[in-house]
């Protein structure tokens, strides 16, 4: 299967595209596109890894779900284009960086400048029904980015895991913690980010970790 993914991704996940699972959950996204609304637009389904080649990844976050509102997902998770109200959990994120490194809220919430420095936005499931929160979970997609996450476990070392929530901490648990920085704690949404997200630091313990392992650090 063609798959529209950058090429670096497009070798290392070639098998996983001729597997069952995966033309089934194709064909299952193409007839919810033909049937009504879906967030991304469809050529930012694979954004995340078109900004973000394999073999430069750093950093990799995980979202679950795309933001589900017209004009606000675009293929990176916790991210939405220019002049986009910033979603609340997005607006804890900078509150933590302004916190954390003393940098101020930017007046972009596009976090495409991360990714292209090397910041895997990976949401769990790729695709979401306008309106409808978690309307393509359980079709595919989880099965597609666990495999992902695999790949670079496997193939990858010294990168830096972000984990925010009890899904992402689930997702990734298999990751060995001896070979790359694994960071978590409660997620950014305001339900719980004043139990353990503010404070985490983990702006800082990223780059502190990438320059340690001999890579540069992300300007956030």
């Amino acid at each position: 299967m063609d798959v529209k993914i950058g090429q670096s991704w497009k070798q290392q996940l070639a098998n996983e595209f001729e597997k069952d699972y995966f033309q089934k959950l194709t064909a299952f996204v193409r007839q919810e596109y033909r049937q009504g609304t879906v967030y991304p637009a469809g050529a930012n389904i694979f954004s995340a890894f078109d900004h973000c080649p394999f073999d430069k990844v750093k950093v990799v976050i995980l979202g679950q779900d795309p933001y589900h509102e017209p004009g606000q997902a675009h293929g990176l998770c916790f991210s939405v284009k220019d002049g986009i109200r910033f979603p609340p959990s997005l607006i804890n994120i900078f509150k933590e960086i302004e916190d954390d490194l003393k940098k101020p809220v930017p007046p972009s919430g596009d976090l495409t400048r991360w990714a292209d420095q090397g910041v895997l936005l990976l949401n769990a499931t790729l695709t979401v029904r306008a309106h409808q929160a978690g309307s393509h979970q359980n079709k595919g997609w989880e099965t597609f980015t666990d495999a992902v996450i695999h790949e670079l476990a496997e193939s990858r070392d010294h990168l830096v895991y972000i984990l925010w929530g009890a899904y992402a901490q689930k997702k990734g648990a298999f990751i060995n913690k001896s070979r790359n920085l694994v960071l978590a704690s409660a997620h950014p949404s305001p339900l719980s980010a004043h139990r353990g997200f503010f404070g985490n630091k983990h702006f800082s313990k990223a780059n502190d970790y990438l320059i340690a392992s001999g890579q540069t650090p992300i300007d956030w």
